[in-house]
């Protein structure tokens, strides 16, 4: 099981997002309605659920959304029976909720950059806030910022103060009460939506007038296998932190329901590193230690090994119950460029998780489908070149386009059919999964990074820009 194992993504979630304007409110990716989750606070209360609509008729990238910071901060009002009577209707709910309600607002008013950075300079100086994840806060706001004002968007400003500000809130309020994730983690919609945070934080990073999706039909398929009870595995390449949420955008237009119940298996360091966790916190998730550090610390392999067999069985579980859809990334990490050449492309496959999935499917009594996906989008948020032990990275981001797309499944039983050795038949089986992942990888890096559009598109990988 500790080969089932990638290095996933997160940042930093914020607390509310308001409605930007638009002449299609139901379109709208940056609307946002609050409901009735209030938290007392030295006599104020906050609201705070944030329910998305559908992206913008036209491009995803004509309407940035963002947290809108004083729309949030006006909605501070006295209501002292605010958390007894609030409509969490779970005790983690009514857990977050109280914990809410004592968290610092040193971000929730800021209305310049200056409000913002010192900020973090106060929560240091408070002893609320490590020296060194003030630096790396006050790092990603530039970098950041620089990516979004790379778009030419007339809002970029006010996004990315009112993104950042949300996403230091949320940094913070982890800072001040640690969140633990258990092996099977779902997704936080309330009383703060996680899910729609990372949405809106990632949305202003993608070019989409220079995104594609291949084969978009195949995801309609997997939607009515969904429907019947069946259980989706994908086999995909993994790129940067910011992958799921980069998937759920380029489908959210046509795959909704895709987009929001995947579920990734994602290495320990995403919901551990502080400036990941919030993002983490937001996506359906089975939690591994990655093979890449499962000997960083001798005295921990042992209990990274029992934690490994508990997710192990959470996912037998979940895949028992049918309609699940489940992301795996079989390469243990990210994709990494070339050290000589420069080039991306994905990582080889580990057989051993492929097979693991392969079996946790066939053996749950339930039919299963395993599908090759490929995902382009290293230039949005690359990884360090190297595998780094330490948490604690340093994110370099960008304003890009990116690509997904994925092909038929592969069935294992064609394959063992024309092979004598059932060994032999799990590397074919890999090896076809990765071909396919390649040649899908390929055509992405034709219409984006060739700047082939459209004509990229070859008689097995039909690109479309669905949100268009």
């Amino acid at each position: 099981m500790s080969s089932l194992s990638l290095t996933f993504f997160a940042t930093t979630a914020p607390r509310v997002l308001a409605p930007s304007s638009s002449s299609n409110p139901k379109l709208s990716p940056s609307s946002y309605s609050f409901s009735a989750i209030t938290a007392r606070r030295h006599s104020t209360a906050v609201s705070f659920r944030s329910g998305a609509r559908r992206t913008s008729a036209t491009c995803p990238c004509a309407s940035f959304s963002s947290f809108n910071v004083r729309a949030m901060a006006k909605m501070v009002q006295d209501r002292e029976s605010a958390v007894s009577s609030s409509s969490a209707s779970d005790e983690q709910n009514k857990k977050m909720l109280n914990i809410e309600v004592n968290h610092s607002r040193t971000f929730l008013d800021v209305r310049s950059e200056q409000d913002l950075l010192s900020g973090i300079g106060r929560e240091v100086e408070a002893g609320r806030l490590p020296s060194n994840l003030a630096n790396g806060m006050e790092e990603l706001y530039h970098n950041y910022k620089n990516a979004v004002f790379q778009s030419g968007n007339s809002r970029a400003d006010e996004i990315v103060l009112s993104n950042m500000a949300v996403a230091f809130d949320r940094v913070l309020l982890d800072i001040e009460e640690p969140f633990t994730f258990s092996s099977y983690h779902k997704s936080m919609r309330e009383p703060f939506d996680y899910y729609m945070f990372g949405q809106n934080y990632i949305r202003p990073l993608v070019d989409f007038r220079s995104s594609y999706v291949g084969n978009v039909s195949l995801f309609f398929e997997m939607e009515e296998k969904l429907n019947q009870g069946h259980n989706i595995v994908l086999i995909s390449n993994h790129q940067t932190e910011a992958d799921p949420a980069i998937i759920a955008l380029l489908l959210e237009s046509t795959n909704p329901h895709v987009a929001e119940n995947l579920t990734y298996i994602a290495g320990d360091r995403v919901i551990t590193d502080p400036l990941c966790k919030p993002f983490s916190m937001g996506r359906n998730l089975i939690c591994v230690y990655s093979k890449k550090h499962m000997l960083d610390v001798p005295e921990l392999i042992e209990m990274k090994r029992k934690s490994n067999t508990r997710s192990l069985k959470e996912m037998a579980l979940l895949l028992r119950g049918g309609s699940q859809i489940i992301w795996i990334a079989p390469s243990g990490g990210r994709d990494r460029p070339d050290p000589v050449t420069g080039e991306w492309y994905p990582a080889p496959f580990d057989t051993s998780s492929i097979d693991n999935m392969r079996r946790l499917a066939e053996h749950s009594g339930i039919p299963g489908h395993i599908y090759p996906l490929a995902l382009l989008c290293h230039d949005i948020m690359p990884p360090p070149p190297q595998v780094e032990r330490e948490v604690g990275e340093k994110r370099v981001i960008s304003f890009h386009g990116a690509g997904l797309s994925v092909a038929p499944e592969i069935s294992f039983a064609d394959i063992i059919t024309a092979s004598k050795n059932p060994e032999e038949a799990k590397e074919v089986y890999t090896q076809a999964f990765y071909n396919s992942v390649t040649e899908q990888y390929n055509v992405l890096k034709s219409a984006i990074h060739g700047k082939q559009g459209l004509k990229a598109s070859i008689p097995s990988v039909s690109l479309s820009q669905p949100w268009g």
